[in-house]
């Protein structure tokens, strides 16, 4: 997979300073679309359980990333258990987008501006790469779940339901 520097994201430019390997995929975001996940896998032919999507959760008021396929849902109640928590609810858009530094369907788990406390569905290392938000809308990167893992300290646990 090759490099790209020019007009990269936060989230680019973070894997480059790691060294790890990742493929750019773009596509023609339609902005009337809300399923930002979805559109990705149709707009890029891929496996909707191979498009992660990136959610952010207040669990037991802290921040947590939870990276899940976008074909399922997360569930809240296991994101706490991996966690270490007893209670997560979706955090408001508004504090995702100020603590990221990135808008709603362009969240990525990777260069945020505050550092999170992440967790990957299990399923992401069943796939050789998987694929993330790149950072804006209609942009993702292609990497290896253990280099997602690598590159954001996260760890991998059941956390996506169908």
């Amino acid at each position: 997979m090759a490099k790209k520097a020019a007009g990269a994201t936060p989230a680019m430019v973070a894997l480059t300073k790691l060294g790890i390997d990742f493929a750019v995929r773009g596509y023609t975001h339609d902005p009337g679309e809300t399923d930002y996940g979805g559109e990705a896998a149709r707009e890029l032919g891929v496996d909707a359980r191979q498009v992660f999507k990136t959610l952010l959760a207040d669990v037991d008021g802290a921040l947590v990333v939870a990276v899940v396929p976008v074909s399922g849902k997360l569930d809240l109640k296991a994101l706490a258990a991996a966690a270490r928590g007893k209670r997560a609810q979706m955090a408001d858009p508004a504090i995702a987008e100020r603590k990221t530094g990135y808008v709603v369907g362009g969240i990525s788990p990777l260069g945020q501006k505050t550092r999170l406390a992440t967790v990957i569905d299990i399923s992401a290392p069943g796939f050789p790469t998987i694929l993330v938000s790149g950072g804006r809308r209609g942009l993702d990167i292609e990497l290896s779940a253990d280099d997602l893992a690598r590159a954001t300290g996260g760890s991998f646990a059941p956390i996506a339901k169908a």
